[in-house]
C-alpha cells in the first residue's frame, strides 16, 4: 500500500504546494483523494499514470478540492480510459457532477458512475479492504474516509515444513481457518496460522473538531488530517471558517491511538515557515509529520 501526496494547499496554491490530492495505490486500485487544480499535472511530475485511477474520493465540492476534476476527465476520455470510474462524495454529488460535465465542451466522454453518500456508512467492500465515509461539520456537506485493509491469515512456514505439508488443497483450507486431517492428525489454523493485521488510513480534511473525527481514525496506521490554521493564532479563524487547526489534529491522533499523523492543506499563511505547524502539533502528538508534494509514504 502506498499513498503518494500530489498537493498540500488550503485554497490557494503556493509556488511549493499545489491544491490538494492524493493517490492511495492497493493492488488494482488507485484511489484519488481529493482533485484540486492542477492535479493530473502533479501526476506528470510524480511520473504517475490517470488512467490506472479506479476511484474517486470526493471529501467535498469546495474549489480547491475539485478544480481538478474536469480536466482529469477530459484527458481520461482523450486516452481512451476504459474501465467505470467510480466517484463517491457528500449529499450534492450527482447535481455537482452534472453540473460539472453541463458546464465544459468534453469531446469524449468515459463511464462514471457516480455514489452520493448521506449518512456514516461503508461504501465500498471488496474481498481485500472496505472504505467507509463519516459527515463532518464544514459548511457544506463533508465527508472523512477510513480505509482498512481486511486481516489475512498466513500459514506459519516453519510448523509446515516441520510436519511436511506441501503446498495445496490443505494449505488453503487452513488459511480459509478451517482445520484439517493430515497424516491421521488434526491440524487446526491456530496452530497452523496466524493473523497479519491490515492496514488503516483516515483521512481528515476540511472541518471543524467534532468526536467523529476520532472514530473515523480509530488505530489507524496512518491518518492524513487537515491543519489549516495555528491554534496558538488563529483559532477564531479556525472556527470561523469551518477547518481544524494543527493542535486539534494531533488531539484527534492521540485521541484515536492513530500511529502517526500527517498535517496537509496549509494555509498560504504559513508559506515561509511551515515547521511552526508542525511544532504546534508535536506538542501534542510526538509521531507527526508535515506533508509535502510528492510524497510517498508505504504501509
Amino acid at each position: 500500500m502506498e499513498l503518494t501526496i500530489l498537493g498540500t494547499s488550503e485554497a490557494t496554491p503556493t509556488a511549493e504546494r499545489s491544491q490538494l490530492a492524493m493517490l492511495l495505490t492497493y493492488k488494482n486500485e488507485n484511489i484519488l483523494v481529493d482533485c484540486g487544480e492542477g492535479t493530473q499535472r502533479q501526476f506528470k511530475i510524480a511520473k504517475l499514470n490517470p488512467l490506472k485511477i479506479t476511484r474517486v474520493l470526493v471529501t467535498h465540492w469546495h474549489g480547491d478540492h475539485v478544480l481538478g476534476l474536469p480536466g482529469l476527465l477530459q484527458t481520461l476520455a482523450l486516452n481512451n480510459y476504459n474501465r467505470t470510474l467510480h466517484v463517491y462524495g457528500p449529499k450534492g454529488t450527482k447535481k455537482f457532477f452534472s453540473l460539472l460535465l453541463r458546464t465544459f465542451v468534453f469531446r469524449e466522454k468515459i463511464k462514471a458512475e457516480i455514489h452520493e453518500i448521506n449518512k456514516d456508512e461503508k461504501i465500498v467492500e471488496t474481498k481485500d479492504f472496505y472504505i467507509e465515509a463519516f459527515r463532518m461539520r464544514h459548511f457544506t456537506p463533508c465527508l472523512a474516509y477510513r480505509f482498512v485493509e481486511k486481516d489475512k491469515r498466513r500459514i506459519k512456514i516453519d510448523f509446515i515444513k516441520k510436519i511436511g505439508l506441501k503446498p495445496g488443497p490443505l494449505l488453503g483450507k487452513l488459511q480459509d481457518g478451517k482445520t484439517i486431517l493430515f497424516k491421521n492428525k488434526k491440524i487446526s489454523p491456530k496452530e497452523a496460522t496466524y493473523t497479519q493485521k491490515g492496514s488503516k488510513i483516515a483521512f481528515i480534511i476540511d472541518t471543524l473538531y467534532n468526536e467523529k473525527c476520532v472514530k473515523a481514525s480509530r488505530d489507524v496506521d496512518l491518518l492524513v488530517s487537515e491543519a489549516t490554521f495555528l491554534e496558538s493564532e488563529h483559532l477564531d479563524k479556525a472556527k470561523e471558517r469551518g477547518h481544524l487547526t494543527a493542535k486539534q489534529a494531533a488531539t484527534i491522533a492521540k485521541k484515536s491511538r492513530a500511529k502517526k499523523l500527517l498535517l496537509t492543506h496549509l494555509s498560504q499563511r504559513y508559506a515561509k515557515n511551515p515547521k511552526v505547524i508542525l511544532e504546534e502539533a508535536k506538542k501534542t502528538f510526538k509521531n507527526t509529520e508535515l506533508a509535502e508534494d510528492f510524497m510517498k509514504i508505504t504501509l
